[in-house]
């Protein structure tokens, strides 16, 4: 049965991957739009001749439809853009930005356009800009963040009030219950992102994942907020942030500590202590590396079951 979400991108299932910095390459794209949800390379990460290569080798992989994820503060943003025109990419979905920046120009090469927002007041802005649909991520999610802190349960009544767009729930998902849960508040669909960083179809290093296999309850931590917010897995380098921001550091001496490639240290190459582990609330859930395949499965037959586990036990008054 489709429904706007999966007739607008022409997709078995209402699952979409996240498109995560050093976890989201053309191999877990292609696994996951291979088994029947939108797989998205994470570009966020990517050198314009890498997001090439990437491009190149996910065309190989699949027939199946996949997008590209740009995070617009991205600083080759407009090398970005060019390619995945140049590229004849049919989904983008565009974060960390204004949707009017590039909608346009995307949708004038007939690009199918999503923005992700964190707010209801960016409905508005999505719908005048002439995106498809919208990602409402709750605060739940990892990497980088939103700093009002509102979470998936919350925020996707509120922007189902405010637009018309299909919306696709983020944040805190995962799990076939959480997709159930996310199309009772009103989303058509849902965004998958630390589940699928923690697959074997992951481009992150086996430390990482081992250590989102550990995360337990309260593993993660939103910080960053004077700088630009972002949940981590606690470590050293996240000690090295509260100590900081306990001092009442300012937004140098924070860039400073960040630096530069501190993601990539941490998820790509492994470096557990002074590397930025990006993940989610749901790492806490995660309790083994799986892969796409089994990872779908499971959500799907989850999905199922709670709809008839909940027709059962429905409260009649």
């Amino acid at each position: 049965m489709e429904n706007r979400i999966t007739s607008l991108f022409k997709i078995k299932y209402p699952i979409i991957q996240g498109g995560m910095v050093w976890c989201s390459g053309w191999k877990l794209a292609s696994a996951v739009s291979n088994n029947g949800g939108l797989g998205l390379i994470g570009a966020g990460s990517m050198h314009p001749e890498i997001l090439k290569e990437h491009i190149s080798k996910i065309k190989q992989a699949t027939n199946k439809p996949w997008g590209v994820n740009i995070p617009l503060l991205y600083p080759e943003i407009d090398k970005l853009i060019d390619i995945v025109i140049a590229e004849d990419v049919k989904i983008v979905f565009t974060s960390a930005g204004s949707p009017a920046k590039f909608t346009a120009k995307l949708k004038a090469h007939g690009i199918i356009v999503v923005h992700v927002i964190a707010n209801s007041r960016f409905a508005k802005k999505c719908e005048d800009s002439g995106v498809d649909a919208v990602v409402a991520e709750g605060f739940e999610a990892g990497g980088h963040n939103s700093r009002e802190e509102t979470t998936t349960m919350v925020l996707i009544p509120q922007i189902k009030k405010a637009t018309q767009l299909p919306i696709i729930a983020a944040g805190g998902i995962g799990t076939g219950r959480g997709m159930a849960a996310a199309m009772a508040l009103g989303a058509d669909g849902v965004q998958v992102g630390s589940r699928f960083a923690a697959s074997k179809e992951s481009s992150a290093h086996p430390n990482f994942l081992q250590k989102v296999v550990e995360a337990g309850e309260g593993g993660t931590i939103l910080t960053l907020k004077k700088l630009a917010p972002v949940r981590l897995l606690h470590n050293h380098f996240s000690n090295q942030v509260a100590d900081l921001q306990s001092k009442g550091a300012s937004i140098e001496e924070l860039r400073k500590l960040l630096g530069k490639g501190r993601a990539k240290k941490g998820i790509f190459l492994g470096d557990l202590d002074e590397g930025e582990l990006e993940i989610g609330q749901i790492s806490s859930l995660i309790q083994e590396i799986k892969s796409v395949k089994d990872i779908m499965e499971d959500m799907l037959s989850e999905y199922r079951t709670t709809l008839k586990a909940l027709n059962g036990n429905a409260f009649q008054f």
